[in-house]
């Protein structure tokens, strides 16, 4: 038996900092009070789509990697927001034993930021870190209205979508374990992947890729080797990169 040892949920979060970038997560007010919610990003597409933040991101995305298709720059853009939630919620858990309500109307976001994205939690109210807390937060909360209001903007597929999710979960594991390892806290590794594994199993997440140890390989590809100078990445289930006749494979 591990003993786990945890801080106060401070009201800065300042246990998450030192876990890396993608774990960071800043509260309070942001800098430019104009910046939307990840509620407005979720929220139906309007009849003028300049202001709808997550165009606006897919369109940046796009623009910056070279994308060749939006829906590529849109797997890409969920898989990195998917990617900072999985490790507010985990770095949460195995720092604190409690999780920050991520209620996406108190996330702010800076759809012209870099990445990692940048968030603004506006008020720190604690909840519970167990497994079904956290698939509620993240995927209840913000990874199926996020998939929807995607799928509602380009013509992208469902399991690519939640093969991102789950690749995004077990890369924010891996993130953690080495963590835990170079600061000699066998807590966090044992809690960690008892998180990750439960959150797998979650039906949304069930199937999306097999878990090994803390290797992940997944059903599905994000679609990055169709970035010019791309690749699979180390998950991927393909090898190599496809030829153009496997596209339709691919998601």
């Amino acid at each position: 038996m591990v003993l786990l040892l945890f801080v106060d949920l401070d009201p800065e979060l300042a246990a998450l900092a030192p876990l890396g970038g993608f774990f960071l997560l800043h509260t309070g007010a942001p800098p430019d009070p104009a910046l939307p919610t990840l509620a407005d990003a979720y929220a139906p597409l309007s009849s003028d789509v300049y202001p709808d933040p997550l165009t606006f991101r897919i369109r940046k995305v796009t623009t910056a990697l070279g994308a060749p298709a939006p829906r590529v720059a849109a797997s890409l853009a969920q898989q990195g927001l998917a990617a900072r939630l999985w490790s507010v919620a985990l770095g949460s858990a195995v720092r604190y034993g409690r999780l920050p309500d991520l209620d996406p109307r108190l996330l702010r976001w800076d759809p012209d930021g870099s990445a990692p994205d940048d968030l603004w939690l506006t008020e720190v109210r604690p909840l519970p870190a167990d497994p079904g807390s956290i698939a509620d937060a993240v995927l209840g909360g913000h990874l199926e209205p996020l998939a929807a209001a995607l799928r509602a903007r380009h013509r992208i597929a469902p399991g690519l979508l939640w093969g991102n999710a789950g690749s995004a979960l077990a890369g924010t594991a891996r993130q953690l374990g080495q963590w835990a390892r170079a600061h000699d806290r066998p807590d966090v590794a044992a809690r960690t992947r008892d998180l990750t594994a439960r959150l797998l199993s979650h039906p949304l997440l069930a199937g999306t890729g097999t878990l090994t140890g803390t290797a992940f390989r997944r059903r599905s590809c994000c679609l990055y080797y169709r970035v010019p100078g791309g690749g699979v990445c180390g998950d991927c289930c393909f090898p190599r990169p496809p030829r153009p006749s496997a596209r339709g494979t691919s998601g």
